[in-house]
């Protein structure tokens, strides 16, 4: 009945993918959204959430909510923007640079487990016509 729904197809994987990631960065205390910012600022000290909420495709308030609850953990925190003042910008914690090490080695366990599961050529096939799906569903 559903054999040519993107909407229910899209879901069903993203459900599935879901549960994987979020028994994968559970064991760090966190969530895959929550991991993959700390990741992003992480890898970007000083970053300004205007920046996070682009790079993640997140609402700027979603964005907000993320960073208070790592803020809460003791993983990030505000400071100033040199660029502009008006922003503030987001740097890891010592013991959010403390994760750095299992936050990328559980990013890439995740993904040779789906480039296993998949196959390398069909997993690099999926993500690129996934990425520009994307791209063209928001240029519309």
């Amino acid at each position: 009945m559903f054999d040519c729904c993107l909407y229910f197809n899209l879901n069903v994987l993203t459900r599935t993918i879901n549960r994987i990631w979020e028994e994968a960065f559970q064991r760090l205390g966190l969530s895959p959204s929550h991991a993959y910012l700390l990741r992003l600022v992480l890898g970007e000290p000083g970053i300004t959430q205007k920046r996070v909420a682009q790079a993640l495709g997140l609402a700027p308030s979603t964005v907000t909510r993320f960073v208070d609850a790592l803020a809460a953990k003791g993983l990030l925190e505000r400071g100033p923007n040199a660029a502009d003042a008006r922003e503030s910008a987001l740097y890891p914690t010592a013991a959010g640079q403390a994760l750095e090490a299992e936050l990328d080695a559980t990013g890439q366990a995740l993904f040779q487990r789906m480039r296993s599961t998949l196959g390398a050529e069909r997993f690099d096939q999926l993500v690129t016509t996934l990425r520009e799906a994307q791209a063209a569903v928001a240029g519309q």
